[in-house]
């Protein structure tokens, strides 16, 4: 039987509900499938069909604070109807984010309050320890553990030599081999999901994300497409975010192949994903050495010594040149809003004003 408990409800969101506790009309529910406006929310009683209230949409000054798949909410249900609104959302235990696609400068969170983020990476022409490089600042930044999960061993020549290459990069991170169409592994991946713990699925399109969860569940619930052998390329099989049960009480969260996955804040990630590269860092003779053209860098001699890899230490410099110049697009957009919101504030006060000496 679902209950809120067994979706992960607890203590602390208990506490965080009793502000709105008071109003009969109000109750808690989480967001099981994100279309847009549209979401699917569990309430106690059963799933209803809610959207979000102007006043939420109205008051978010970021898209990261609109209400995502996974996310706890406080929901106004319409009596007799199995329809609501979203009127707040509760606070996060983790969230995974990335900078929208295109020019827009915000910030578009991808799915909240999960424990484990699964990166799904195919052994084929899909194989890139560049983009897993990114995937991990991603998940790292994000609250959750992050899990590697390789996929398609079976069209790989040769599977250590890969999974060594993927190693360098991981760190502490668990890497696990699969291949879900021939269900094998996937005891390894119910592992890390107990009742009532909550997982996501990151990973390009056609990697195998939907092939996981419908073997996990036991029957297809999710669609799935072959993808071009050329190319190793398909079209995105998951359009929407959704929330699955799994048989041993636990969720799964698939979300579409990104074609883009520009980063947002990831702080603290970038070091714990090139910790080699920060340690070597110690031992260059400037503190603050961009290791580029100063002298006596010791990444650089690394690089040169063959202890490590060019195209990563390239990895790295571009990470850090992309996550700077985000910052100061930041810095505007943060500026600009700033200058919005005293505007708003002036007009409020000369309206004030001229009512009260009218």
């Amino acid at each position: 039987m679902t209950t809120l408990e067994s979706l992960g409800w607890d203590q602390a969101l208990e506490t965080a509900f009793q502000a709105w506790a008071g109003k009969s009309d109000l109750q808690p529910g989480r967001i099981l499938i994100e279309f847009n406006y549209i979401c699917r929310v569990w309430c106690e009683g059963g799933e209803i069909e809610a959207v979000r209230s102007g006043r939420l949409s109205h008051r978010a000054t970021s898209r990261s604070e609109l209400p995502v798949v996974g996310d706890w909410v406080v929901v106004r249900k319409r009596p007799d109807e199995d329809r609501g609104a979203i009127v707040a959302v509760l606070p996060r235990r983790s969230w995974f984010s990335r900078r929208m696609a295109g020019q827009v400068t915000d910030e578009q969170v991808v799915a909240a309050n999960v424990d484990v983020v699964f990166i799904v990476m195919a052994l084929d022409n899909d194989f890139s320890p560049r983009r897993l490089e990114r995937y991990l600042l991603l998940a790292r930044e994000s609250g959750a553990t992050p899990v590697v999960l390789l996929t398609k061993p079976d069209v790989c020549d040769d599977v250590p030599a890969r999974v060594a290459e993927v190693t360098v990069v991981t760190g502490d991170a668990p890497v696990h081999v699969i291949s879900p169409k021939l269900d094998q592994g996937l005891d390894k991946v119910a592992e890390y999901l107990p009742a009532g713990k909550s997982a996501a699925l990151l990973g390009s399109s056609g990697v195998g994300k939907s092939t996981i969860i419908n073997r996990l569940v036991g029957r297809d619930v999710q669609k799935t497409r072959d993808i071009r052998a050329s190319d190793s390329k398909g079209r995105h099989t998951t359009t929407h975010r959704e929330l699955v049960f799994l048989p041993n009480g636990g969720f799964m969260i698939d979300t579409p192949g990104m074609r883009e996955l520009q980063l947002w804040d990831v702080g603290d990630a970038v070091s714990e994903t090139f910790d080699d590269i920060e340690a070597l860092a110690s031992d260059c003779r400037f503190t603050d050495c961009r290791h580029r053209d100063e002298p006596r860098c010791a990444v650089k001699a690394a690089v040169e010594e063959g202890k490590l890899s060019a195209a990563r230490l390239e990895s790295y410099l571009k990470l850090r040149d992309e996550l700077g110049y985000l910052a100061r697009q930041q810095d505007e957009r943060a500026q600009l809003e700033e200058k919005r919101r005293n505007k708003i504030m002036g007009k409020a006060l000369k309206q004030h004003l001229k009512t009260k000496r009218g």
